[in-house]
C-alpha cells in the first residue's frame, strides 16, 4: 500500500515537473566590431603616444576624454550589440570607464575583458552581455624587436552554447605584408587545434582589406611576400585564387577554408575605412563552417553589415576624432573614429541559407534614386510612406505602422513595430540608415 501511494506521488511530482517546462527558446544576438581610434584614460603609464600623454599641449584633459567618451558611447548604444570587439583601448580602466559611460546611458555590459598582458600602447578588448568563461592571450612574437598587440582568445557561453572570438588588431601598413604573415600565422595555428565542429568567429582590424591579395599586389612596399597575404592565404579565406563563399565553406569536411562576411554587401559598399579618400576594409568578420549547421551557434545568413548613421560623417568622408593641424595638432573634442563598425547577428537556431543581399543592394540602388541619404540609404526618421513602401516587403499598413512609431533611435528599434519580426528585419535593414535628428 505505501509503496503503491509513493508510486502515485513520484509520477505526480514527475507530471508537474514536465507542465513546468518551458522549451529553450531561441536567441539571436548581435556581434560588432569596431576599432575606437585611441580610447586612452587619463593616467599616464609610460606608453601612450606622445598625444595621448594626459594635460600636455597636445591638450588631452578630463574634458577633452570626456566627450570621446561620450561619442563612442553614443554610437555604441545606438547600434545595439550584445558583443563587442574593441580595438585601440589603452587599459582596462579605459574600458571600465567606457562600459560606465554605456551604463549611464542605460546598456550594461556586465562582463569585459582586454589583452593587456603585452605593454603596447592600445589593445584588443571585449564587452558582453553574455558570460565571458574563458580568456586568453595570444601572443605574436614579430621579428626586429618589433611590437604586436596581444590577440584577445574569449569564449562566450549563449544559453550553454559556448562560441569562441578571435579579436584581433594586426600591425598597421606602415610595415609591410610579412609582419601580417606573422599575425596570420599565429592566429592560423590556434584555429588548427580546434575541432572540427568548434563554433568560432575571427573579428577585428586585420589591417587587411578582404581581397588584400588583389589589393596589395602591385605595393613594392607592401608585397615584400610574393604575393601571399596573411588575411587570404594564411587565414584561408581564398582557394584557387577565388574568395571563399558559402558552398565552398560548407562543403569541406575540416576547418581549412574561413568565408570572409564583406561578401554579404554589394562590392561598392565593401569598405569601413577611408585612406586619403580611397575605400578600404580593415575590419572583417570571418566565421568558420561550425556556423552553419543545426547545433550549438549558428550564423543569421545575411545579417552582416556596416553601422552608418549620417552623423559619422562630415561631409563624404568619416567623421573621425578631430585634431589640429590637420590630425598633427590639439585635441580638438570634436568626432568619433576614423573606422565605421561593422556587424552580424548570429543565433540558437540552426543555420538556414536566405536571399542573397548583394542583389538585393543592387536591386535597392535602382529604386531608390530619390530617396537616399548621403550614404545611399533610406532616412527612417524622415522618409515618405513611399518611399518606404518602395522596399520590399513593405506595403501601406506597415509603413503606416514605421512612421507612427517615430523616431528610431536605431533601425532595429523597428523590431517594435507590429508585423516586423527578426526575420523580416533582417531583410529589410539594409535599406535603412538613421539620419541626423
Amino acid at each position: 500500500m505505501l509503496k503503491r501511494q509513493m508510486k502515485t506521488i513520484m509520477v505526480s511530482i514527475l507530471f508537474v515537473l514536465l507542465c513546468c517546462i518551458t522549451p529553450i527558446e531561441a536567441k539571436t544576438f548581435k556581434v560588432v566590431s569596431y576599432n575606437l581610434e585611441n580610447l586612452f584614460d587619463l593616467t599616464w603609464d609610460g606608453t601612450e603616444y606622445p598625444e595621448y600623454i594626459p594635460n600636455t599641449g597636445y591638450g588631452w584633459s578630463k574634458g577633452i576624454a570626456n566627450i570621446k567618451y561620450t561619442n563612442i558611447a553614443r554610437v555604441l548604444k545606438d547600434m545595439g550589440g550584445d558583443v563587442i570587439a574593441l580595438q585601440e583601448v589603452e587599459s582596462k580602466k579605459a574600458l571600465i570607464t567606457l562600459r560606465n559611460k554605456l551604463k549611464d546611458l542605460g546598456v550594461d555590459y556586465p562582463y569585459f575583458e582586454i589583452a593587456d598582458s603585452n605593454a603596447t600602447s592600445v589593445k584588443c578588448a571585449a564587452l558582453s552581455k553574455f558570460p565571458i568563461v574563458e580568456k586568453e592571450e595570444i601572443q605574436v612574437d614579430l621579428v626586429d624587436n618589433e611590437i604586436a598587440r596581444n590577440i584577445l582568445k574569449i569564449t562566450l557561453d549563449i544559453d550553454g552554447n559556448r562560441i569562441i572570438l578571435f579579436i584581433n588588431h594586426w600591425k598597421s601598413k606602415r610595415g609591410p605584408e610579412s609582419m601580417r604573415i606573422t599575425c596570420a600565422n599565429t592566429l592560423r595555428r590556434e584555429i588548427d587545434k580546434l575541432k572540427e565542429d568548434v563554433d568560432f568567429i575571427l573579428i577585428g582590424d586585420f589591417n587587411s582589406n578582404y581581397n588584400e591579395y588583389k589589393t596589395f599586389r602591385n605595393s613594392g612596399r607592401l608585397n615584400d611576400t610574393d604575393g601571399i597575404t596573411g588575411i587570404n592565404h594564411i587565414l584561408k579565406t581564398i582557394k584557387d585564387a577565388e574568395m571563399v563563399d558559402e558552398k565552398a565553406l560548407t562543403k569541406q569536411t575540416t576547418n581549412e577554408y574561413l568565408y570572409n562576411l564583406w561578401l554579404e554587401v554589394s562590392e561598392s559598399n565593401r569598405w569601413s575605412y577611408l585612406f586619403s579618400g580611397r575605400q578600404e576594409s580593415p575590419d572583417n568578420i570571418i566565421v568558420s563552417k561550425g556556423l552553419y549547421d543545426a547545433k550549438g551557434i549558428s550564423y543569421s545568413d545575411n545579417s552582416f553589415s556596416k553601422f552608418q548613421p549620417d552623423y559619422l560623417f562630415e561631409g563624404k568622408t568619416v567623421h573621425r576624432w578631430q585634431r589640429a593641424e590637420s590630425g598633427m595638432g590639439r585635441h580638438l573634442g570634436k568626432g568619433y573614429s576614423d573606422h565605421l563598425p561593422i556587424f552580424a547577428y548570429f543565433s540558437t537556431e540552426p543555420f538556414s541559407f536566405k536571399n542573397n543581399d548583394t542583389v538585393s543592394d543592387d536591386i535597392a540602388s535602382l529604386k531608390l534614386e530619390k530617396s537616399k541619404s548621403p550614404q545611399g540609404l533610406i532616412d527612417l526618421n524622415s522618409a515618405s510612406k513611399e518611399e518606404l513602401m518602395s522596399v520590399d516587403g513593405i506595403g501601406p499598413v506597415l509603413s503606416a505602422r514605421i512612421i507612427a512609431g517615430r523616431p528610431y533611435k536605431t533601425v532595429d528599434d523597428l523590431l517594435k513595430v507590429k508585423g516586423i519580426g527578426p526575420k523580416k528585419l533582417k531583410n529589410i535593414r539594409p535599406y535603412f540608415v538613421i539620419g541626423k535628428k
